[in-house]
């Protein structure tokens, strides 16, 4: 059982209606510490829902990167555990954000460039609805959240496992704790905005399969986060 029920929905078609409500119990945190969703028959009855909409809901959100599944297991918010994880843990107090950037900056724009010769159709489709969340967000953590999400589905439609293997740890990285609030000085609205635009771009060149294009979109994006969170730290008392 849900610990919160999500807040009332427009009424709409319902996998749209299931869509919205799932999103929202795992963007919010609505579940146990575990982070484990209820089974599919538990979210149809709790959503007054067919299993084949919550099934196609919970199909979306793992393609978002929202959600993970485990056979015999159940699902779960976030992201899957991965073998990384203790390594980022081991050095992350080694690392600090302008070196986790410039890492950033050597894989990321190569892995945009696979992604732009590998992606379908349906694969642009998902990362223009990431980057329209990312657009949509409110607040900081809510922006992270779909950001973060928007460039490991690029990570991933990349299709190369020791690279995606890379990124993950430098994801992990990065994403601790006490490097939250220098991510957020950052990350104003007008940089937002800025970022916004610069997602587009990767988009583009991804949907007109032109992988140079991809990657320059991406060094040129990762650039500009790199030049804003060095110019934040260098401002704060």
């Amino acid at each position: 059982m849900l610990h919160n029920r999500p807040r009332d929905l427009q009424e709409t078609s319902e996998p749209n209606r299931v869509l919205q409500a799932i999103r929202q119990i795992v963007s919010e945190g609505l579940l146990p510490s575990d982070g484990r969703l209820p089974t599919e028959r538990h979210l149809a009855a709790e959503l007054e829902a067919g299993r084949a909409s919550v099934r196609r809901a919970l199909d979306t959100l793992e393609a978002e990167g929202l959600i993970w599944r485990k056979q015999g297991k159940g699902t779960f918010a976030g992201q899957p555990p991965d073998p990384t994880e203790e390594l980022a843990a081991q050095i992350a107090s080694d690392v600090d954000p302008l070196s986790a950037m410039e890492a950033r900056l050597c894989i990321e724009p190569a892995l945009a460039d696979l992604c732009a010769r590998r992606a379908t159709a349906d694969d642009v489709a998902r990362l223009r609805k990431l980057a329209e969340r990312t657009h949509d967000a409110e607040g900081s953590d809510s922006a992270e959240l779909w950001d973060g999400a928007l460039h490991r589905a690029i990570a991933r439609i990349a299709g190369n496992r020791l690279m995606l293997t890379a990124f993950t740890l430098i994801d992990e990285v990065r994403m601790g704790d006490d490097w939250q609030e220098k991510r957020h000085r950052a990350r104003t609205p007008e940089t937002r905005a800025f970022y916004d635009a610069q997602h587009q771009k990767i988009i583009e060149a991804i949907d007109a399969r032109n992988g140079p294009a991809a990657a320059n979109a991406m060094r040129k994006h990762l650039e500009t986060l790199f030049d804003n969170l060095r110019k934040s730290m260098e401002d704060r008392p």
